[in-house]
């Protein structure tokens, strides 16, 4: 095998919430082979979400395994993997690295207390962290632990976020890179670097902390046991990665000023790429570092995206695709409104007591429209997070559309709709993070410019608003944010009652 053939194939690994996602790109930036492993939630107790960091692990291990079985000539060729993951998850280790207790993830509402006192006590930190602290952040978490969990709290050695702990197996470094530290509300965007203060308040110190990287640099190699097992040669990067959001910008190539993109996954995300670091908390619009070095991020986040459908599909103990067909045949901007915020909402709300509503309900409801209406919310929660974002001075003119929830033709013309919008919907936009992931491998073996991997790939579609539904869903929308306005007072209460 010739030096250059040697190291031109790239894993992606994306430690979602759903699953653990993987590609296998080669030198044309063609991936040529998929696996996934689904992950299971753990809900022990009302607004709990938890995962235990070894099942990350574990499901990482089996995709190793599956691209050995499938490709093994190939992976011999792999010069370097990339890692993707859900964000702001609190992975607490002890003095040994190993698990302290379950991870405390994204959509997890407990700290809600912790981070309303945080607000109060450290109001400036939110312009220097990107965001209003909110309880699916990974700081208010760690006052949680120290309130609840004194004990456990006390033992804490080292913080993590959930892809970084398959890093840590498959490397023994304890690194984490610039886009998902962002999400922890304890990094100084601007400088791209822990922030003191933020540290202060939350009584935790740099050394409890991993060393950051940028997305696109090496941060260690595969472990020469395990690169054995899963047939990699020795000295194989690992390159820093990013949270799932900007690396799934990385893998459609919204890398420049006013890039913008749709995220339709578990949660949802309304992602624009900016030149500097544009903090607006008041309008709960997120400003993170970027996977890059020298480019930060706007972004409207929401809890419940496709999750919402799935949450469908286990209501009905029905298929999604049949669902989606039933939806086909109701009528858009129906009678019935759906507030989708079943683990509460960031963007534009910061309320995690904030629950799931289905308005408008009769005897003659079908099933169709209900799904219908659980998809059309959505997108009203994405008209939510394109206001937040204009009110901050940032348009959206054009988006593209990633996640699992775009291989919908009903929800992608749903969403355009709704935003008045054009979209395009990419090859393999289902696996956007890791395909993005693969990209920041690349460039941290080959040193490559950014402008040079981080092309848009294929479009396999294009979506153009609909003027009629754009009128009817202009309508509609108030009532939308009219209806959780009637509810925000009542919701504090299911609290006690769950």
């Amino acid at each position: 095998m010739s030096r250059h053939e040697a190291g031109d194939h790239f894993i992606g690994i994306d430690v979602g919430t759903s699953a653990v996602k993987a590609v296998l790109v080669d030198s044309s930036q063609e991936i040529v082979a998929e696996a996934d492993v689904p992950l299971v939630t753990s809900r022990p107790q009302p607004g709990w979400s938890e995962q235990h960091p070894d099942l990350w692990w574990q499901a990482a291990q089996r995709v190793l395994a599956s691209f050995h079985e499938q490709q093994s000539a190939l992976m011999a060729r792999v010069g370097a993997i990339g890692l993707s993951g859900q964000m702001h998850g609190a992975v607490m280790l002890d003095s040994a690295l190993t698990p302290l207790r379950p991870a405390i993830l994204w959509n997890d509402s407990r700290s809600g207390a912790e981070a309303e006192a945080l607000a109060r006590h450290f109001p400036d930190l939110a312009r220097e962290t990107g965001v209003l602290p909110m309880s699916g952040l990974t700081a208010p978490k760690l006052d949680w632990l120290a309130r609840h969990e004194p004990a456990l709290r006390a033992k804490l050695a080292m913080l993590m976020l959930p892809k970084d702990y398959v890093r840590l197996k498959l490397t023994g470094a304890c690194i984490t890179d610039m886009s998902d530290a962002a999400g922890t509300w304890l990094l100084d965007e601007a400088r791209r670097a822990w922030s003191p203060s933020a540290l202060a308040a939350l009584k935790i110190s740099e050394s409890q902390l991993p060393r950051l990287v940028e997305g696109n640099a090496a941060s260690g190699v595969v472990l020469p046991a395990l690169a054995a097992r899963f047939g990699m040669g020795v000295g194989v990067i690992v390159a820093g990665g990013a949270g799932d959001a900007a690396a799934g910008a990385v893998g459609i190539g919204a890398i420049n000023d006013g890039d913008a993109f749709l995220s339709l996954g578990t949660s949802g995300q309304l992602f624009v790429t900016t030149s500097s670091f544009r903090p607006a908390p008041e309008l709960m619009v997120h400003a993170f570092c970027h996977a890059l070095p020298g480019r930060w991020l706007q972004m409207g986040a929401m809890l419940s995206a496709a999750s919402s459908l799935a949450f469908a599909s286990d209501l009905f103990k029905c298929e999604v695709t049949a669902l989606l067909a039933e939806a086909e045949t109701a009528a858009p901007a129906g009678p019935l409104l759906f507030l989708p915020y079943l683990t509460g909402e960031r963007t534009p709300h910061n309320d995690p007591d904030a629950r799931g509503v289905l308005f408008g309900l009769t005897p003659a409801t079908s099933r169709g429209e209900v799904v219908r209406a659980i998809m059309e919310g959505v997108a009203f929660s994405f008209a939510d997070a394109r206001d937040c974002l204009e009110r901050s001075g940032t348009s959206i003119t054009k988006a593209g559309v990633i996640g699992g929830g775009a291989r919908s033709p009903l929800w992608l013309q749903i969403l355009s709709d709704v935003l008045d919008l054009p979209l395009v919907r990419y090859d393999a936009s289902a696996r956007g993070p890791a395909f993005g992931a693969a990209r920041l491998a690349r460039l941290a073996l080959s040193g490559e410019a950014p402008e040079a991997v981080c092309t848009a790939p294929k479009i396999s579609g294009r979506v153009t608003p609909h003027q009629r539904e754009v009128a009817a869903y202009a309508r509609r929308l108030p009532h939308f944010r009219g209806l959780y306005q009637a509810l925000k007072g009542e919701f504090p209460h299911l609290r006690h009652q769950d």
